[in-house]
């Protein structure tokens, strides 16, 4: 296991990142534990969450469970100061969650609140805005999005504000470094500027989609990574499982995120079966797992601060970490760059 530094902070993390996103609803609580124990002793050190989660699915009744699983955890564990948690204050549209507003200067202050004592902790890592106010290009986004419809001056404010609250939580000691996640290379570059010009927190990660079959952050943003030392926390190396090759020729498992959720967040569509095919097939031409085989390329970018793993059983943990010790061939890599050429954006 490798160990990246987020940002300019200082603060190292694995380069393989536990996710949670499934805990309190695919999986209990005594599942969740025995991941965090595995994924610890495997040598991973980093967690994200977020106040929203579990997703799958999402609802008011679940809403912060995971939060408290991990709560449970490290009180039992002990040793805080091994362990990087990062979480996520959730954006607009969730009723339950202050009535689906946007996110405010106040509303931080009481996620941040209510995140410490759901995680039983007294500070946070890493504390990411999940998504911005202003609109993006993520989650399906890319085909109706149009910045041209923003009010520059209202998003200029919004900005600032949320990132002199952030300076606050930071100042106090309940936050040690802040973070982006579903954001653009202008919108981190514009509180990067923020930052400097002011004296607040600089953005130090950003945790965007980042598979075989998204790869957006190669372009802008990979630069902007290079040159400002924002590193990336990749969410879903696999593209919501597609890349393991479970949902080929319209195969739905039990259980399965694909059972539960519909279409993987718009992602199960038919231009991913050829390229999915194409990957699995690579991988099987060299022995390799198809899921390592994804994962060890995210792990291979040079802008990769961390790929956050998601598992529903420890069989699929132990697959997803082991990719952790694996370097693809050159033959590999040029077998990638055919297939991306062929599907650049199938997703």
């Amino acid at each position: 296991m490798r160990y990246n530094t987020l940002g300019r902070t200082g603060i190292k993390v694995s380069e393989i990142c536990l996710g949670t996103m499934t805990w309190g609803s695919q999986n209990s609580e005594a599942e969740a534990h025995a991941q965090l124990d595995h994924a610890f002793e495997s040598g991973v050190n980093f967690i994200d969450t977020a106040e929203l989660y579990p997703t799958t699915p999402l609802s008011a009744e679940t809403y912060g469970d995971t939060e408290r699983f991990i709560g449970t955890w490290l009180t039992k564990r002990g040793r805080r100061d091994d362990v990087v948690v990062a979480t996520k204050v959730a954006g607009s549209g969730r009723p339950y969650i202050r009535n689906g507003g946007p996110i405010t200067p106040e509303g931080i202050g009481e996620a941040v609140d209510a995140s410490l004592k759901r995680l039983k902790t007294d500070y946070i890592d890493l504390y990411q805005i999940h998504w911005p106010n202003r609109g993006h290009y993520h989650f399906r986004n890319a085909w109706s999005y149009d910045p041209a419809k923003q009010n520059k001056a209202h998003v200029a404010a919004d900005l600032k504000a949320i990132l002199e609250k952030l300076g606050e939580v930071v100042k106090s000691g309940k936050v040690r470094a802040i973070g982006l996640s579903n954001d653009t290379a202008w919108g981190t570059m514009k509180l990067i500027d923020m930052a400097e010009q002011h004296g607040l927190p600089r953005v130090a990660s950003i945790q965007n989609e980042y598979n075989l079959l998204y790869r957006a952050y190669d372009l802008d943003l990979a630069e902007l990574s290079h040159h400002e030392d924002v590193g990336l926390l990749a969410y879903s190396p696999l593209a919501a499982g597609l890349l393991t090759g479970k949902y080929l020729d319209g195969a739905r498992p039990t259980g399965s995120r694909l059972a539960i959720n519909g279409d993987l967040g718009g992602r199960f569509t038919p231009h991913q079966e050829p390229a999915v095919a194409g990957y699995v097939a690579l991988a099987r031409e060299h022995g390799i797992d198809p899921s390592q085989l994804a994962i060890a390329f995210c792990l291979a970018r040079p802008f990769m601060a961390s790929a956050i793993i998601g598992a529903t059983s420890m069989e699929q943990l132990k697959t997803n970490i082991g990719a952790a010790g694996i370097t693809l061939s050159q033959d590999v890599m040029n077998g990638i760059r055919r297939l991306h050429r062929l599907y650049p954006m199938p997703i």
